[in-house]
């Protein structure tokens, strides 16, 4: 058991806040039952470490029973060490490292994707992971991040994605042009969320929605840059219906994506 909080493989592991020891290392750290279980459920292969205090091991029978049949062993450790590791206050037991996996925007287009996000410059964790989360939920077959969009791998964004994370390709620190260029050679139409765009509404009608879909969502303060929205098909807003001044960007994007989601379904059953 590890018992040592400063010793120099927990400092190791609690590193992996800092993204500057996460892309020396190509790791990341995962916190609590619901994410350790996501990753050996559907990517036992990328976890390098697994860490659990006794009584959070005995709590959890399936992540045991999936450790076992992944062939990772757990290793103990005491509450002070599994809390020197941990980004959050309560981990709940176990942590876990694991291997990037980001996926490039070549394989992601390669596969004829029919709904998927593009996160430019979205710099808030929180917002990070909800979009992922959000896409995942949506059916959406990629998410890729342009520009300085935070890093994915960020503590913050893992939790947001509640496991998401593990459920579909994201692509990391692409270019907004190449991966325009991409989604139009693989027939997606780039659809631009943005308050100085036309009403969804009308897209909806029209029947837009429908097809092929690579939905663009910027900067939570600036939106998208003029550059950025002169990239895209089309620029469209959500109507405000309320006395709300506008909708968080995660909002946003999740009625976005679900409004794809939607029409596209719609048109399969039709």
């Amino acid at each position: 058991m590890l018992e040592n909080p400063r010793s120099p493989r927990v400092r190791a592991v609690a590193k992996l806040t800092k993204r500057s020891a996460r892309t020396e290392t190509g790791l990341y750290l995962l916190e609590g039952p619901q994410a350790v279980r996501e990753a050996l459920t559907y990517s036992p292969e990328a976890i390098v470490e697994l860490f659990s205090t006794p009584t959070g091991w005995e709590k959890h029978p399936d992540i045991r029973s999936k450790a076992a049949d992944a062939d990772i062993e757990v290793e103990y450790v005491t509450e002070y060490v599994l809390n020197a590791m941990a980004d959050t206050v309560t981990p709940q037991g176990l942590v876990a490292v694991v291997r990037q996996t980001p996926t490039s925007v070549k394989d992601i287009f390669a596969a004829s994707p029919r709904l998927v996000a593009i996160c430019e410059e979205v710099r808030d964790p929180g917002n990070l992971g909800t979009i992922i989360r959000a896409a995942d939920a949506a059916g959406a077959d990629a998410v890729v991040l342009t520009g300085r969009t935070v890093d994915p791998y960020n503590p913050k964004v893992v939790r947001a994605t509640t496991g998401s994370l593990f459920h579909l390709p994201v692509s990391v620190g692409a270019e907004l042009a190449d991966v325009v260029e991409k989604a139009h050679a693989a027939g997606l139409r780039i659809l631009a969320a943005d308050v100085k765009g036309d009403d969804l509404l009308r897209a909806r009608a029209d029947g837009v929605l429908a097809e092929p879909t690579a939905w663009l969502f910027g900067n939570e303060a600036r939106g998208l840059e003029d550059e950025a929205l002169a990239r895209a098909d089309q620029v469209l807003k959500l109507p405000i219906f309320g006395r709300a001044e506008s909708l968080n960007l995660a909002t946003a994007a999740s009625v976005c994506l679900y409004e794809s989601a939607f029409a596209q379904r719609a048109a399969t059953v039709a």
